[in-house]
Order: structure tokens, then sequence, then C-alpha cells
């Protein structure tokens, strides 16, 4: 079983920057991918970013350019670095892991393990 453990979630202003951060609880020797989805009220899960345990990186065009999605693998941990943040970016941002790589941002079905999630508020 893998815990993940989100935190860096805020209200921020229109243009302004947050960092989210999300440690899993395992030491991960195999390897893994670990993703960024939101949900907003009333709307389906969607994926942001994500990051196999190799670097490669995926985006969701929205985010493109201001988001950036980094890890660091001795932790288990990946962050979202949030840029010129808009109000269509306020919704709860769960973080999520699975064993194995994936090519893009994949459905959540595709990740077995999610955290309890962060709420970012972007204000006009």
């Amino acid at each position: 079983q893998v815990q993940l453990v989100e935190s860096g979630g805020g209200s921020v202003q229109s243009g302004g920057s947050l960092r989210l951060s999300c440690a899993a609880s395992v030491y991960a020797k195999n390897t893994y991918s670990m993703g960024w989805y939101r949900q907003a009220p009333g709307k389906e899960r969607e994926g942001v970013a994500a990051i196999n345990s190799n670097g490669r990186t995926s985006y969701a065009d929205s985010v493109k350019g201001r988001f950036t999605i980094s890890q660091d693998n001795a932790k288990t941990a990946v962050y979202l670095q949030m840029n010129s943040l808009e109000p269509e970016d306020t919704a709860m941002y769960y973080c999520a892991f699975r064993w194995g790589w994936l090519s893009t941002i994949a459905r959540p079905e595709a990740y077995d393990y999610w955290g309890q999630g962060t709420l970012v508020t972007v204000s006009s």
C-alpha cells in the first residue's frame, strides 16, 4: 500500500504562483509514474501533469508553459510548480502514483494510489 501526502495548496490572485508537493510512503526501486490531477466542482477529474521515474514528463494542453512537474527520486516525491495561475485553475488537486511508466496523461483509472487532495483557489 502506498500512501500519498500532498501539501502546498492555497489561495492566490490571478497571475500568482503556487508550488504543490507530494510525498509517497515508499522507496520506489522499481519504475513508477506520479501525476497531478485536478477536479473542479461539477466537473470530472482531469490530468494536469505526469512524470515517470526516468524523468519523462507529460502535460495537459491547458497548463503547458505555465506548470512544471518535477521529482525527487530519492524521496519518491513529486512537485508541481504552477505559475500564471488563472481562475480556471481553481480546483482540488490530487497526487497519484502507479507502478510502471506511462507515455502520456492517462485517465485517472490508470493510477492505483491517490492522495487526499489539496485545494487551489485562484481569484480574479
